[in-house]
């Protein structure tokens, strides 16, 4: 059975899970610990359940969902994972800092340690996730998908009666309409945590979301 703890991160309320099953190993997604304290809650959950993380998973490049990759590299020895299409955004993200949010990074962060595929799924403790490929918030925006306990963990691309902005570099409107058609195929109960705002369902989405269509 999964246990989800979120941390809401940052100057734009991001969405960090730490998910966990009965054998104490965990993944992080999306850490966007940006403050001091965000960072530091992470951490002391991690270690203070005595978790085994095994992968730092990004949904997608963007530096609000990636601030603290670095904490977590130098704390577990732990490399991000994206997909090869946002590989690019993750690499240089000092530019989205510049450009965004009018900053500079004073840390450095670490080089992805693995590009996620559809190909190959997420393991650890007893829990296997596809990764679903679905572009349009990003050129490689990914949600993770466990299709036992049907749950999904949908980034940016899908929120709670809205879906992800398409106007940033590699964004489509028609991709994400495509990508969302896709995740409306899965069943109606399906449990989605958002990137940012609250967790919602595949049914209550296709009953209010108008993006959404099956």
């Amino acid at each position: 059975m999964l246990k989800i703890r979120t941390f809401v991160c940052n100057m734009l309320q991001e969405n960090c899970y730490v998910v966990s099953d009965e054998t104490g190993e965990c993944v992080i997604i999306d850490c966007g610990a940006f403050y001091e304290e965000e960072r530091r809650a992470i951490v002391d959950y991690i270690q203070g359940n005595s978790l085994q993380l095994k992968h730092l998973l990004c949904t997608h490049g963007h530096l609000d969902h990636n601030f603290g990759n670095n904490t977590i590299y130098e704390t577990f020895a732990l490399a991000p994972e994206v997909s090869e299409g946002d590989a690019k955004m993750l690499r240089h993200l000092e530019r989205q800092a510049e450009s965004f949010y009018g900053m500079q990074l004073n840390y450095e962060m670490p080089r992805i340690g693995k590009i996620l595929s559809e190909e190959e799924p997420v393991t650890f403790g007893t829990h296997t996730w596809k990764v679903i490929a679905t572009p349009g918030h990003s050129r490689g925006s990914v949600c993770f998908y466990d299709e036992e306990e049907h749950v999904l963990f949908s980034g940016d691309t899908l929120f709670h009666c809205s879906i992800g902005r398409t106007d940033f570099e590699g964004g489509s409107m028609l991709q994400i309409i495509q990508s969302l058609r896709m995740l409306a195929q899965l069943p109606d109960e399906t449990t989605v945590y958002s990137g940012h705002g609250p967790m919602t369902t595949i049914g209550d989405e296709l009953r209010m979301n108008p993006y959404m269509d099956r």
